[in-house]
């Protein structure tokens, strides 16, 4: 087995098990060490054993890669990660709306996400790193959403799109954390509550409607904050008027977002339902914080066929032309 494939496979798997940040960043460290090194070079083991970026864990499983073997760690992990979670609707998913890179809380480059949206299949991504005010997330400022747009704008090609976007902070009374000219030149804007989640139901509903109706938002997103289960802790959902919330959506043309991670699984089923019932769009998103976790796709994909959210109405299973079509700021 190639080295550097296992050690990029553990990287990969530890980040779809949502694990420490610091085992997966080790593990794509020690990749990058190795990277360009002959067979000659790798079986020096002294050599190997100096070089910044390898250490006990991963000389291990280079070792173990060299000899035919599939690493002891890989094996454990993909047992871990069992058998692979289908439903027919996933192939049926043509890319991402919600993806973050180290620019503000993600794990790694930019081009690491592209590189593993690919390898997904991904005909799009949408890079939508925070916005300033969630500066424990390093959120980007106007200046520094600029300067990311650069970057973006050299990413795409062979049948992939890399599209600009957002995940914009709503605000405490609904206003978006963003220059308006700037999020009107994005791509994908999905706006997000991230603090005061405890509000009362009616300055909670006040807000949320209010962003469901500004003219730049393409997706609500983890529209009820909760935790369900993971590394920090539960958390209950924030309290409004779903109905008034999902009919502002509907009218819109705002997608509820229907977060893949299973810590969040938001919005509940019950939401999805009554979502559903009133007539709204939906985008299955990832959220994804480094390049393993864009499979998590999986997760979302089963919910929304569990609960019967037919494919039409979920804007990610859209070709590119018509979703451009529909981010449009003519809604």
């Amino acid at each position: 087995m190639n080295p550097h494939d296992a050690l990029t496979e553990i990287a990969t798997l530890l980040e779809r098990e949502r694990s420490s940040r610091y085992k997966s960043k080790a593990f794509r460290a020690a990749a990058d060490a190795i990277a360009g090194l002959s067979d000659e070079e790798l079986r020096d083991a002294a050599s190997l054993r100096r070089r910044k970026g390898i250490g006990e864990s991963t000389f291990a499983v280079i070792q173990q890669a060299l000899s035919g073997e599939v690493p002891g760690y890989l094996a454990d992990l993909r047992e871990r990660a069992g058998v692979q979670r289908t439903s027919s609707l996933r192939p049926l998913l043509r890319g991402d709306l919600h993806s973050h890179s180290d620019w503000s809380d993600g794990l790694t480059s930019i081009d690491l996400m592209v590189a593993a949206a690919r390898s997904l299949g991904h005909e799009y991504l949408a890079l939508t790193d925070h916005s300033p005010r969630l500066r424990v997330a390093n959120g980007l400022s106007p200046e520094r959403l600029r300067a990311q747009l650069e970057v973006v704008g050299g990413m795409s090609g062979d049948g992939f799109t890399l599209l600009s976007g957002i995940e914009v902070d709503i605000l405490e009374d609904g206003a978006l954390d963003q220059e308006p000219e700037l999020l009107g030149e994005l791509d994908v804007v999905v706006a997000s509550a991230h603090s005061k989640l405890r509000m009362e139901r009616g300055p909670m509903t006040r807000r949320l409607v209010a962003a469901a109706r500004n003219p730049h938002v393409d997706v609500l997103g983890h529209v009820t904050g909760r935790l369900v289960e993971g590394s920090r802790g539960t958390r209950p959902p924030s309290t409004f008027d779903p109905r008034a919330v999902f009919e502002a959506c509907a009218e819109h043309g705002v997608a509820v977002e229907i977060n893949s991670r299973p810590e969040r699984q938001d919005p509940p089923d019950e939401l999805m339902a009554l979502a559903l019932e009133i007539g709204c769009l939906f985008s299955i998103d990832s959220d994804a914080h480094a390049p393993g976790q864009l499979s998590l796709l999986d997760y979302g994909a089963e919910r929304a066929e569990r609960l019967g959210v037919p494919a039409e109405r979920i804007v990610t299973s859209w070709p590119l032309e018509r979703l451009r079509a529909w981010t449009g700021r003519d809604r």
